[in-house]
């Protein structure tokens, strides 16, 4: 078979996406490469990942109004997305992990992801809890981001899937979200 003649999507796609939100620390690119490893074939995109592609001119969110930044935000959902839909055509489960507080920005998801069913999760263990897991990791942030925890509890309170991962385990929280999602890891 020459290259030309290799086929990429094979098979049948996966059964949709799953979108860990919540503030930072929250847990979301733990447990997405947990859940992602659960599969047989999945993808973890982790949403940061992507602005780091960006060489110039990036800019990442901050607490002060920056318009710039606030595009980057959606222009990362939708290359996250892409990926997403690219992975479920060739088969793959596709995990996002985002920082997501507002309705404006999951509703992009919603209608920016369009290769099957999107599963958002919000990962909550509290404002404490994801301050000190964000003290004791390697990756140092410059801002205590728990103020967003009010804004996602009053912009995504009709969200469905809430889990409170604070005392839970990695391993914990990814049954939880497998058993919310009705998803079913082989």
């Amino acid at each position: 078979m020459a290259w030309a003649e290799v086929p990429v999507d094979t098979g049948p796609p996966a059964a949709g996406a799953v979108l860990l939100i919540g503030i930072p620390g929250s847990g979301k690119s733990t447990v997405a490469a947990a859940l992602a490893a659960r599969f047989a074939a999945a993808a973890h995109i982790e949403v940061d990942a992507l602005q780091e592609l960006i060489v110039s001119g990036g800019r990442w969110p901050s607490p002060e109004r920056d318009e710039e930044a606030d595009r980057q935000i959606f222009l990362r959902a939708r290359n996250a997305c892409l990926l997403a839909d690219s992975f479920l055509a060739a088969g793959f489960l596709p995990v996002i992990d985002d920082v997501v507080v507002r309705r404006a920005h999951l509703d992009f998801y919603r209608a920016t992801f369009t290769g099957g069913p999107l599963h958002p999760v919000i990962l909550a263990p509290g404002a404490a809890k994801a301050l000190e897991r964000n003290l004791a990791r390697d990756k140092t942030l410059t801002t205590n981001w728990s103020f967003l925890e009010t804004a996602m509890r009053d912009e995504l309170a009709g969200e469905r899937i809430w889990i409170d991962s604070a005392e839970l385990t990695v391993e914990e929280t990814v049954d939880a979200v497998l058993a919310a999602t009705g998803l079913h890891a082989p």
